[in-house]
């Protein structure tokens, strides 16, 4: 399963009123697993920066001035995305933004069902906690010590972490159980088989704790539990 960890970078809050994304960061998961691949553009939006949205993420008009309009990286970003999964955090805000610029040089818009909401999953998850970026950081331990202002790729790159320990950690697929069978999703059991050591591990309690064990289990009687194990 393929799925694509995205942030982007704007001019400011609404795209019809005039706002473009100047940056896209994205990260490639295949299986929950990071491939490595990665995609990060920066993007001249044609019109002055905003103060406040500078001060987010510090991407300047002169900055910007040299980088590529939308229309020319446009196919490229879908190349890259193709019909993976998006993982976005507060999604409805990207996707937006996403499908405005696409719109606006003919190209096929993202189907919003694509898209993975982090910030959904972690107000279903922790009703009542903040559940912004830095503060799921703060709840994994996930290293964020990098992100002084908001960039793209590095916050897609923690996103990344942040994503795979909401859905159970770092082997979201891996179980543990004492039993022989497992329930399947279709509630079904499949049998397991538990392997077995090939060398018995060590004792780890020393002579003298073991010879104090055997005094104190032969003081309890005949009829102590201990002794059934034995």
């Amino acid at each position: 399963m393929r799925e694509i960890v995205l942030d982007t970078e704007t001019t400011g809050f609404d795209p019809e009123g005039g706002d473009r994304i100047v940056e896209i960061g994205a990260v490639e998961l295949h299986n929950h697993v990071p491939t490595g691949k990665v995609y990060h553009q920066y993007i001249n939006p044609q019109r002055s920066m905003p103060q406040s949205a500078f001060e987010v993420h510090g991407l300047g008009d002169e900055f910007l001035a040299d980088k590529p309009l939308f229309t020319e990286i446009a196919q490229a970003f879908l190349e890259f995305v193709g019909d993976a999964h998006l993982v976005i955090h507060n999604a409805a805000f990207d996707m937006k933004f996403l499908n405005a610029e696409l719109s606006w040089v003919k190209r096929p818009q993202i189907p919003w069902e694509r898209a993975i909401d982090t910030l959904a999953i972690a107000r279903k998850k922790f009703p009542g906690s903040p559940a912004s970026l830095d503060a799921l950081c703060r709840r994994f331990n996930v290293d964020n010590s990098a992100r002084e202002k908001h960039g793209a790729l590095l916050d897609s790159e923690i996103l990344a972490e942040v994503y795979l320990e909401l859905i159970g950690g770092r082997q979201p697929d891996f179980m543990l159980s004492a039993s022989s069978s497992q329930a399947r999703s279709d509630g079904q059991a499949t049998s397991t088989q538990t392997r077995q050591r090939a060398q018995t591990l060590p004792p780890r309690i020393t002579e003298a704790e073991a010879k104090a064990h055997r005094e104190f289990v032969a003081s309890l009687g005949d009829d102590a539990f201990w002794l059934k194990l034995a």
